[in-house]
């Protein structure tokens, strides 16, 4: 069976980044799996929330409701801090997120770009870069061997994709996003995607703009071919799964 793995830092960027193709790709019979790695408590809308304990377990609940929504076949929220992955050990959360793609094995794997997609949000791009050197490092013998010896082996996810989008947003810090090698048509999927963001109940104010923004861009959803197994030139995609066998 196919495998699809997301990998995002907050409890809704599940949505934004790639909600209609993990839709898409679940209704062909593949595979869905998102890792989030903060439970989002530092969120600035808490919905209520007295306390970060409080807002994690709401966020975690609301994530798993958005999953639901998604068809995602395993979701986990991870204990990482929010607004603080800057501040972590590179290679221990690195090490972490390969253990995990070590058990998932998954063939292609999605994550935020490296300028912290449109938000510019640090956390973005540190997801970004922890996910991508999980890509390239889960396949090697000599990085976390530790783990083979506990009887996992070795996993080479044959695509690594960021996602984009087609325009930034002028009240924040610049960014520079990568340019779109894939369109995916997720048309038929929109108004499940926006049922999704609604999960996230305590960050209601930003998803009702974030669905006025789908209503507008949401038909496609944009990605960025990052890493491949095969050396090879760009050529457009509408397929994240294009040229993939198990």
């Amino acid at each position: 069976m196919m495998k699809l793995l997301g990998i995002t830092a907050h409890p809704d960027d599940e949505v934004g980044a790639f909600g209609g193709s993990l839709l898409l790709y679940g209704s062909r019979g593949v595979e869905t799996h998102v890792i989030c790695l903060t439970p989002g408590q530092a969120a600035t809308n808490r919905g209520g929330a007295r306390s970060d304990e409080e807002l994690a377990g709401i966020r975690r609940a609301e994530f798993a409701a958005s999953c639901r929504i998604l068809r995602v076949t395993g979701a986990q929220v991870l204990d990482y801090p929010d607004g603080g992955l800057h501040r972590l050990d590179f290679v221990s959360v690195v090490g972490d997120l390969t253990r995990r793609v070590r058990m998932i094995k998954p063939h292609v794997i999605l994550t935020m770009g490296t300028e912290g997609a449109i938000t510019g949000h640090l956390d973005h791009a540190m997801a970004s870069l922890f996910a991508t050197m999980a890509f390239h490092w889960a396949a090697r013998s000599d990085m976390y061997p530790e783990q083979l010896s506990e009887g996992l082996e070795p996993h080479r996810a044959r695509k690594l994709y960021y996602c984009t989008a087609p325009f930034v947003l002028p009240d924040r810090q610049p960014v520079s996003p990568p340019p779109a090698t894939a369109t995916i048509d997720v048309a038929p999927f929109l108004e499940a995607k926006i049922q999704a963001t609604q999960a996230h109940l305590t960050q209601a104010p930003l998803m009702q703009l974030f669905a006025k923004t789908l209503r507008k861009f949401g038909a496609v959803e944009l990605f960025h071919l990052t890493a491949a197994n095969r050396p090879s030139t760009i050529e457009p995609e509408t397929d994240l799964f294009d040229g993939i066998e198990e």
